[in-house]
Parts: C-alpha cells; sequence; structure tokens
C-alpha cells in the first residue's frame, strides 16, 4: 500500500521502525503495519483522511506508558510525542494552563510550580505520561482519594476527528445544535438523544465506585451535557487530542504521613473510612503479597513487623502547621484500635522516608528474573471500599489456586487495587491458568458493583468483559457513540469496544511471542526495567536507508 500523501512527518513500514513499536508498558506485543510521527498538528488532518479512504486503522500514541493495550495494534501507530509547536502555557492568575498533548506531566508541574501552582492528580508514570495520553485513559493517582482523576481537571480541549476536522470541546458547552462540524452534528442527531432518553438505565448501570475509567462516561456526560466528558477516557477511539486546557491548584505548603501496619484485613474499610474524615490527599494500600516481595528487594527500607497482612501509607497536606499536625494526631487516635504500628511523619523528608517502599514497587516489580515477569493482566479493578478486603481476599484465593504469585498495591482511599502476576514463564500452561484468572476476577467484581478499571482505560485486555459489567444495552450505547464519532471504526479498532480476539493473547513473553530483533528487544526491555518511556522508540531503530524509505 502507498503511503499516505502530503505527510511531512516521518512514515515508514520497515521491518524495525515497526518492531520498535511493537510493545508499550502491559502485556502485549503487537506488529503494526506502519510507524507515522506527524510533524505537526496540521499533518494529522492528511494521513486520517487517508486512512478513512484504505480503511486502514489508526493506533493514537504517546510515551506509550498505557498498561491496557490501547497503545499497540496491527495498524498505523501515530506517535504524537515529537510534534512540533509544543505548547505550554501557565496563566497564574486564572489558574489555567494550555499545553499540547505531548507536554508530559512532569513538565507541566515543572512550568506549574514557578507560580506556586500544580496539576494535582499524579500517576506513577507522571514523570513521562503525556498529558494526551492521560485525558485518553482519564489517569488518577495516589492523590485520588482527594483530588479526583483527570477528568475534573480538563477545561476544554481541541480533537482532531476521524472525518478530518479540528474540532474545540470546553466545559460548560452544552450547545445541542453545534455549527461547522460533521462530527458533532452527527452525534448530536443521532446519539445524544438517545443517551438522555436512557438516563435512568445509565445511572442503574455503572459501577458504583469512587473512580471509573472504563467504557465511554456515560454518566459523567448526562451531569454535564459536555461531549468533552465522552471525549476524557476514550482512549483515542473517538479522537486525536491534540491541545488541552486545565484547571490548576495551589500547592499546599506542608506534607506530612503516616504508616500503618495492620494485622489483618477485616477492618480495613473501617480504618479506610476513620482516615477519610482527616481528609487525607493520599491512602495508599501495600498488600502482604507485595510486602512479602519487596521485603527481598534492595530498595524496600524499613524490615516490617511480622504478622502484617497490610500497610498504609496516608499523606496529609495543608498550609496551617499546627493544623496539619492535629489532622495526623487525629488520624492517629482514629486506626489506632485496629493498628499493631503507626509511625508519623512531620516533613517533607520524613514524609518521603515512609512512602520510600511505595516508590520501590515499580523498580522491584521490573526488575524481576526473565523468566518471572511482572503482568498486568487484572491490574486496574476498583470496588466499592466496603468491598476492597473481600476482593483482596478473593484474588489471593483465586491466584493461589492457579499457582500464580502476585504482588497487590493500590489506592485505599478509593479501593482501588493493582494486582500484578508473577507466573514462571517455564510452566506450561500459565497462559491458560492467566485468561482463566481473568475471566473469574471480573465476575467477582462485577458482583461486587466494581469497574475492571479505575484508571488506566481498558484497553484490547478488558474490552470483552465491558458487556458483563454495564450490560448490552449500554454496551449497545457505547457502539452508537463510536459510531457517531468514528463511522469508519478506523480510530483505536478493539479498544474499548471488543474485537472479539481473546484478551490473554500475542504476550510480549512466552513462547508463542513475536520475534523481534535481539537488540529492539533488549532496548524495548531496558525502557521497561529503567521507566525510560520518555525515549522515542525510532531510536531503537536504525535510520531507514534511502533505497527501502515507503
Amino acid at each position: 500500500m502507498l503511503p499516505p500523501p502530503s505527510i511531512r512527518g516521518i512514515y515508514r513500514t520497515d521491518s524495525r521502525a515497526r518492531a520498535a513499536y511493537a510493545e508499550a508498558a502491559g502485556i502485549y506485543r503487537i506488529l503494526p503495519q506502519a510507524v507515522c510521527l506527524p510533524a505537526d498538528t496540521d499533518d494529522l488532518k492528511p494521513l486520517i483522511r487517508w486512512a478513512a479512504e484504505n480503511r486502514v486503522a489508526l493506533v493514537p500514541r504517546g510515551a506509550g506508558s498505557a498498561m491496557g493495550g490501547g497503545n499497540v495494534g496491527e495498524g498505523v501507530i501515530v506517535d504524537l510525542t515529537r510534534m512540533t509547536g509544543k505548547q505550554l502555557q501557565v496563566d497564574p492568575a486564572a489558574c489555567r494552563a494550555r499545553t499540547s498533548a505531548n507536554v508530559t506531566h512532569a513538565e507541566l508541574n515543572e512550568a506549574a510550580s514557578r507560580y506556586g501552582l500544580r496539576l494535582p492528580p499524579d500517576p506513577s508514570s507522571g514523570r513521562w505520561a503525556t498529558l494526551g495520553g492521560m485525558v485518553s485513559t482519564n489517569a488518577a493517582g495516589a492523590r485520588s482519594v482527594r483530588y479526583g482523576s483527570v477528568r475534573r481537571w480538563v477545561e476544554g480541549l481541541t480533537l482532531v476527528t476521524a472525518d478530518g476536522e479540528t474540532v474545540t470541546l470546553r466545559r460548560g458547552d452544552t450547545t445541542r445544535a453545534p455549527a461547522g462540524s460533521a462530527t458533532l452534528a452527527r452525534f448530536e442527531r443521532d446519539v445524544a438523544p438517545a443517551l438522555r432518553n436512557a438516563g435512568p438505565l445509565i445511572e442503574s448501570s455503572f459501577p458504583r465506585t469512587r473512580k471509573n475509567s472504563s467504557g465511554y462516561a456515560l454518566d459523567a456526560y448526562l451531569v454535564s451535557g459536555c461531549v468533552l466528558d465522552l471525549v476524557i477516557g476514550a482512549e483515542g477511539t473517538l479522537g486525536v487530542v491534540t491541545e488541552i486546557e486545565w484547571r490548576l491548584a495551589a500547592i499546599p505548603s506542608c506534607r506530612a504521613g503516616l504508616r500503618i501496619d495492620l494485622p489483618s484485613l477485616d477492618h480495613l474499610d473501617l480504618v479506610v473510612t476513620a482516615l477519610g474524615e482527616c481528609q487525607p490527599s493520599a491512602v495508599e494500600l501495600l498488600d502482604r503479597t507485595f510486602l512479602e516481595l519487596a521485603g527481598f528487594g534492595p530498595r524496600a527500607g524499613p524490615r516490617l513487623g511480622p504478622g502484617t497482612e497490610a500497610t498504609l501509607l496516608v499523606e496529609l497536606e495543608g498550609n496551617d502547621p499546627e493544623a496539619l499536625q492535629h489532622g495526623v494526631d487525629r488520624a492517629a487516635a482514629a486506626v489506632q484500635p485496629w493498628a499493631t504500628s503507626i509511625e508519623t511523619a512531620f516533613s517533607p523528608s520524613e514524609a518521603e522516608r515512609l512512602w520510600q517502599i511505595r516508590h520501590a514497587a515499580s523498580p522491584i516489580l521490573a526488575g524481576l528474573s526473565e523468566n518471572r515477569r511482572s503482568l498486568q493482566v487484572i491490574e486496574d479493578a476498583c470496588v466499592p471500599v466496603e468491598k476492597m478486603s473481600e476482593y483482596i481476599r478473593l484474588v489471593r484465593r483465586a491466584t493461589a489456586a492457579r499457582d500464580l504469585p502476585v504482588a497487590m498495591f493500590g489506592h485505599a482511599g478509593d479501593g482501588h487495587v493493582h494486582v500484578n502476576l508473577l507466573p514462571d514463564l517455564a510452566r506450561q500452561g500459565w497462559e491458560l491458568d492467566a485468561a482463566g484468572l481473568l475471566e473469574e476476577v471480573t465476575r467477582a467484581v462485577i458482583r461486587l458493583h466494581g469497574t475492571p478499571s479505575g484508571e488506566h482505560g481498558d484497553g484490547r485486555l478488558r474490552a470483552g468483559t465491558l458487556e458483563g459489567v454495564y450490560g448490552a444495552e449500554i454496551l449497545d450505547l457505547f457502539r452508537r457513540v463510536k459510531r457517531a464519532f468514528d463511522p469508519l471504526g478506523i480510530l483505536n479498532p478493539g479498544i474499548i469496544l471488543p474485537s472479539g480476539e481473546p484478551p490473554i493473547g500475542r504476550l510480549k513473553v512466552g513462547m508463542s511471542a513475536v520475534p523481534l530483533p535481539a537488540d529492539i528487544q533488549r532496548g524495548l526491555r531496558d525502557i521497561e526495567l529503567s521507566g525510560g518511556y520518555s525515549r522515542c522508540r525510532l531510536e531503537l531503530a536504525e535510520p531507514e536507508a534511502p533505497a527501502s524509505s515507503s
């Protein structure tokens, strides 16, 4: 197939470039058809028109750090990170910022901090995660218990649609007769009335959780009336986000913390509820499965006492030191009946020391041996806080029955538990066990009125679970939304809406993994080990020779 005309950026179909983009964070390895790095936003439009004319799938991608497989695929990978005209403007008087999608969370916060401001959601991947990617998954992080997910901080965005249009969506814009956009007109004509009529069904069908990044946010749309809320969390399936306007918040001047060891999960919900009364900015969970793994890691920090089933790390923020100390004392007193150990910290350095073991999670998991890799299969479920201990016990039983070791940690304040499988890759049949585990745990999440994705999005991993989570009628509404924005289905097919492909397939590990050039495979593994997701993957491939240019 001929390459798209009029593309000023990079477009490559050679095997080495394709191999360099076959992986991202998460479990998959899928060779794309081609790789495109658009020169700028205007370069996207002819690419999208070409894809529509030739029925070619486009896979928008930022840093590649999303876990669910929404950033790999068989079509053309569209790497947005190297587009020119990078924009980062902070308006301190209005507490606003305007950025291009390829600006990272860290870059925005560095610029905003000069004015005493920040974007509060803090995913652990914030050093390299692009803001476009964070919008596309409705990302969150440890501080979501107080500040919520990305959605509430997005004031507007610019979207390049599957029709090749550029549209601006703003918070509070509920116009029902959009002018100049075929995409928005189609949505308002064909879908919006059905969503409004389905209000009671949507309200009763969506998970009863503190946060949710699964499916299209029909519930948020009904509350706001803003199409913006459908695009947030859509994982590039409704259009390509190119610019975002952000609301910022003042950085608190004081920070304190607690570390609480619990001998049992029996009262986990009571402990988290008691801590919630103290308005913490973060309540993080380290389950025994993670603590046992971390106890042998060089970065694990202080050893924990015997008999600890879970540790909670709590952060409180404020501008009044005395009030903050009172808050820490109040939190310690509130959980004392259930804790075996409570340690407090009243300075940033002391608080950082308490959080040392949480920050070690990703390096410890990434640094496992090549025969026992950390795989994100059931890694993002969020359940009601009162069901969290039940969910953790269920996962422990289900994984033990299949001889699949795990490490669990997450955001206890939201009932959000990350589970990383640590299978022995040399054991035959572990893939079938992982597939069975995904089915069993998904059924449990549904029974507990939870969501399979609290902050990472569905990707291709969880797309097949959505009919079970929401029901056939809601899934049909999801399809109608998708058709209105992307009638030909060229934007990230198989993401959110299922393709029918088994979720545990085309893995980056195991005997069935697609072979890659050895040096590129080592480079991709090094990115995992070092957290080097800001690196352009074309650096892993030799420059294409002129004779093979296409």
